[in-house]
């Protein structure tokens, strides 16, 4: 009770607070310190002389851009999202407010330092500038950007951390404190959708010693939903200059590279986010948990959502519940579970900006200590020619007596988290005799071939990683590779062949072997996979057969990825019904000819890229205007992911995520930088950028990246302040 009366003073004292509100006189004097230069693809490059004012001209281009995926991130981050969809919103509103208030918010902001609140102030003068300047764009629920937003929203990977805990047992707990089956967790911690497409992407790094030039390469290429990131140069005098891919509506490059570092996620299956069941008891004035010899209280928090309805705006109020381990998020059986996730906003934007301002190795290595970076692995190179590879950043210390894999009992103090591990203590690969240095969402222990980390040497939770199809891949390549070009390892990163078939089509072809040569069509379209290169192309008719066959496969019998011997278990065997393999090859011909008239048709005639607008949730159409992709689905060991799936009245394959943003960097005395986009840079269907990249991206045809001033000012086609374009 004490808490909560503590939490209500908080938040009486922040609503006496007037908001501090920018003049339109100071915003047009920033936007005149600030310089916008559009290259001949539309890419915004930013200068000012602050780090701050480039912030604003940032946000302010983002907003140009795509105003519609700035605004709903940061409604969705900051808990408001039902304002805009209605009630089925609300546990994602409620997810949102468990592991951060507004007052919480609120005084994260004020505590940081003030070169970090700067920032913050530039990024909400950047969008609450552009909404002035353009009175014809109606915001839908966010009217005024706030400083304090960028606390929200200090998570830049798709499928962020908090994305990661189930809203259907959020709702379950707080509408009634139902428990759900352990088996039913469905959108949860530990239980993603097997069938989904692979999210993640690939980080290479080449050394100066396997490179033509002498210089260090890294190739940038995550697997995204499209447009979920654009591309942008952001550059100051206080030493920003940073190139890349940006999550819309944050103040830092994500994924990029400045003069002489560059840095590329992918997402780690490192276990950094824990589940503790409480022994709850009510108590005079609200609940207590157990916790060793103690009872402790139950901190209780009141939130008040609002919702969209047919009859206007609607109000739910809820109490939330946490415990030291965390908000509770749902139950299971008797208990109380608190879901521990990273929560540390103001280190975490400290980390993102800092990461894109550093010169070499060192500065790298020191800034990674700061160890927020929870949901990534980092592929690194320098202009030094140095490459390294981080597994993880925010690791948790835990006692390996307990399986943290599963929930643990939050009443022993001994499944406590015991602070977290170094960045000396976690996988790290630096400078790899190899040569090189992959990570395709897959194990470590694979990450530089024979000069890889050991398994044994670490704890259990901390490389859980499985290997896939995309390492296996890489690894394949990279072993081959010396006197690798820009050019080189662009063709590498889109090299054809899918591994995932050379277990598939031979356990196809023994499968017939066990039950009966089949003739007539069947027999026609094995042969065709018999004499394949297991090589995706637009023309393939293979290709067709073949993802189709490993997408019933998937379905009825299991993961392909059980039939990599690094994921089999000591003495394990894998046995299969030759029926049940055959059944799926089958089933795969008849949905072929259902859908297209024939199983004979090319991949390009079923596999298409179209974008027919800028809305976020896009409509697809089998009669409009669409390109062939020759690309194939990263599941598949694809290194240029396309994931393509039939939509609501298709029967054609259209992607929506997979290679998104791709740059290829060399570092020498000076940086050279190639990229491709997927579509184009912004989301109006009048721009001439809506899809100015569109056959590039079918061709797999990379632009030059104009980086330094002369050569961005050679391709410019406009440049202007904000607010004078």
């Amino acid at each position: 009770m004490k808490k909560l009366q503590l939490f209500l003073l908080a938040l009486l004292l922040w609503a006496c607070q007037a908001p501090v509100n920018t003049s339109s006189t100071d915003l047009e004097k920033r936007a005149e310190r600030v310089t916008i230069i559009r290259d001949d693809f539309g890419i915004p490059h930013i200068y000012a002389a602050t780090d701050a004012d480039a912030v604003f001209g940032m946000l302010y281009a983002q907003c140009e851009d795509d105003f519609r995926r700035v605004e709903r991130n940061y409604i969705w981050a900051t808990g408001r999202l039902a304002e805009l969809e209605g009630e089925e919103a609300l546990y994602s509103d409620l997810r949102a407010r468990l592991y951060m208030t507004e007052a919480e918010a609120k005084a994260a902001y004020e505590g940081a330092p003030q070169w970090l609140k700067d920032l913050c102030d530039a990024f909400a003068d950047g969008v609450n500038y552009y909404l002035e300047t353009h009175p014809e764009v109606e915001p839908q629920v966010l009217t005024h950007y706030e400083p304090w937003f960028p606390m929200f929203f200090s998570e830049g990977s798709i499928g962020g951390d908090i994305e990661r805990i189930s809203t259907q047992r959020i709702q379950a707990f707080y509408e009634d404190q139902e428990a759900l089956a352990y088996s039913e967790y469905g959108d949860g911690l530990l239980h993603p959708d097997p069938y989904d497409e692979p999210k993640g992407s690939n980080g290479i790094a080449i050394a100066p010693e396997l490179s033509e030039s002498g210089n260090a390469l890294l190739l940038i290429n995550p697997h995204t939903s499209f447009y979920f990131r654009p591309e942008i140069h952001v550059v100051s005098e206080e030493g920003l200059n940073a190139y890349g891919a940006v999550t819309w509506g944050q103040f830092f490059v994500y994924q990029g590279f400045n003069e002489k570092t560059g840095w590329m996620h992918t997402s780690t299956r490192l276990d950094f986010m824990d589940e503790f069941m409480e022994t709850v008891r009510e108590s005079g004035e609200g609940y207590e948990y157990a916790y060793g010899e103690e009872w402790r209280e139950v901190e209780e928090i009141p939130v008040t959502l609002k919702y969209s309805s047919l009859g206007g705006i609607q109000e739910r109020s809820f109490t939330m519940y946490r415990t030291h381990h965390g908000p509770v998020t749902h139950k299971l059986d008797d208990k109380w579970v608190a879901t521990k996730i990273n929560w540390d906003p103001v280190n975490a934007l400290i980390q993102s900006f800092t990461r894109t301002k550093l010169d070499n190795y060192e500065a790298f290595e020191e800034m990674m200590d700061i160890r927020t970076n929870s949901s990534n692995n980092t592929v690194f190179a320098d202009a030094e020619g140095n490459i390294a590879y981080f597994h993880g950043n925010f690791i948790p210390k835990r006692d390996t007596a307990f399986d943290f894999s599963r929930p643990v009992d939050g009443s022993d103090p001994a499944t406590d988290w015991q602070g977290l591990h170094t960045v000396d203590e976690s996988i790290v690969i630096h400078n790899p005799e190899s040569g090189w240095i992959q990570n395709c969402n897959s194990t470590p222990f694979t990450a530089a071939g024979p000069f890889s980390p050991r398994q044994e040497n670490y704890p259990y939770y901390m490389a859980p990683d499985a290997e896939n199809f995309r390492g296996l891949h890489a690894v394949d390549l990279l072993s081959q590779a010396s006197a690798v070009t820009l050019d080189d390892l662009i063709a590498l990163g889109y090299d054809p062949y899918l591994p995932a078939f050379e277990y598939l089509v031979p356990l196809l072809l023994q499968a017939y072997e066990n039950v009966g040569v089949p003739q007539g069509e069947i027999s026609q379209a094995l042969n065709i996979l018999k004499d394949w290169d297991y090589r995706t192309s637009e023309e393939s008719v293979a290709m067709s057969l073949a993802h189709f066959y490993g997408i019933t496969y998937n379905r009825g019998i299991g993961s392909p990825y059980a039939l990599i011997p690094f994921n089999q278990r000591d003495g394990e065997t894998l046995e299969f019904e030759p029926e049940e393999v055959v059944s799926a090859f089958e089933q795969a011909l008849e949905q072929l000819k259902a859908d297209f008239g024939t199983w004979n048709i090319a991949w390009g005639d079923i596999n298409r890229f179209q974008r027919l607008s800028g809305a976020i949730d896009l409509a697809y159409d089998d009669e409009q205007e669409s390109l062939p992709i020759g690309l194939a689905s990263g599941r598949w060991g694809a290194l240029a992911s396309f994931g393509a799936s039939a939509r609501e009245n298709t029967k054609k394959l259209y992607g929506s995520s997979g290679n998104s943003f791709v740059a290829a960097v060399e570092f020498g005395e000076k940086v050279r930088a190639k990229s491709l986009l997927a579509g184009g840079q912004n989301s109006d269907p009048d721009s001439p950028h809506f899809d100015d990249q569109a056959q590039m991206y079918a061709d797999g045809s990379f632009k030059e990246v104009a980086y330094y001033r002369e050569d961005v000012e050679k391709r410019a086609k406009e440049t202007y302040h904000p607010g004078k374009r």
